[in-house]
């Protein structure tokens, strides 16, 4: 039997809450519940069709609308919102919170957290950020699977002065849940995301829409003869719209600083295939290349769970 598919021998939280029931969310209460990984889990959402929903599917010791009764006596409560939702929701919940308790997040910009909560925070809560690098564009609460983010990464944004044993069991959680987890500064988390994912979304939503607007090729021809490349670019282009309009809004520094990098190499491409170039295309060619084979060898290629892999114990 594969670890991921046996409970643990202590629960790592007495009470868990989740705010937040989409695919992040809901795949949480799974992956915790299936490994037993909290003795009671809490599972929240603004709205009740949403909560009606998590009754039904059953990942969650108690489902309810109401972010202040979720919270009150957990010891660990993750944010699965957008996070330009997070200056709303800190005043309303960490007033209630338990000494000593941790609160997370699952948000893609990092460095927004601690501004936002700024304001409320108090210094017996625990705030760790978190960034699980994983999705798929479904949403909802039924979109969700307990194995999302086995063999992902998860990274960890505390400030220099977090307690050291609150992120040490907030690492064990997500490592429990199958990710593979690093420790950055919440600033070096959004620079880094903002070219490896922030900007290749606005690239998706941008191509996607030009390719919509263009009045010499039908919308029809756009679908019925869309090759591989923008067929990934639709699926990156189908994610949430609200989260990412909140990440642009909260890391404009770092991806705009990323786009004025990304404008000057296309200018330069630009040049390279005007003046023929054919030499210098197939030198950045052969230099990009390369880092796909890397990703291949990191085992980071797909966005299928455990990205299309058996693990060795399934093999066996």
């Amino acid at each position: 039997m594969d670890r991921f598919d046996t409970r643990v021998a202590t629960p790592l939280f007495e009470r868990m809450t989740v705010i937040g029931i989409g695919l992040i969310g809901s795949s949480i209460l799974h992956a915790v519940r299936k490994r037993g990984l909290a003795k009671y889990i809490v599972a929240s959402d603004h709205s009740e069709d949403v909560c009606k929903r998590a009754r039904e599917i059953g990942f969650a010791d108690e489902v309810t609308s109401n972010v202040i009764a979720a919270v009150k006596n957990s010891d660990l409560v993750i944010l699965c919102i957008p996070v330009g939702e997070y200056g709303n929701i800190g005043p309303q919940i960490i007033p209630h919170l338990r000494s000593g308790a941790v609160l997370s997040d699952v948000g893609s910009v990092k460095g927004c957290i601690f501004t936002a909560l700024a304001p409320v925070m108090r210094s017996d809560i625990h705030l760790i950020p978190a960034h699980p690098v994983a999705g798929t564009e479904h949403s909802g609460p039924d979109a969700g699977f307990a194995t999302l983010f086995v063999n992902r990464w998860c990274i960890l944004t505390p400030q220099e002065s977090a307690d050291p044993e609150a992120v040490s069991k907030l690492n064990s959680l997500w490592q429990e849940m199958g990710a593979n987890t690093e420790t950055m500064s919440a600033e070096h988390h959004d620079l880094v995301l903002a070219i490896t994912s922030h900007v290749p979304h606005l690239i998706a939503y941008n191509i996607v829409g030009t390719a919509a607007d263009l009045e010499e090729v039908t919308r029809s021809e756009v679908i019925k003869f869309s090759a591989g490349g923008f067929r990934d670019f639709t699926r990156i282009a189908a994610s949430d719209p609200t989260m990412w309009r909140d990440v642009f809004l909260n890391n404009k520094t770092a991806v705009l600083e990323m786009l004025g990098r990304f404008t000057e190499d296309l200018t330069a491409l630009q040049r390279m295939i005007r003046r023929g170039d054919g030499d210098g295309l197939f030198a950045l060619f052969t230099r990009t290349r390369a880092i796909r084979r890397s990703i291949i060898e990191l085992g980071q290629e797909t966005a299928a769970p455990d990205f299309g892999r058996q693990r060795a114990a399934e093999k066996e």
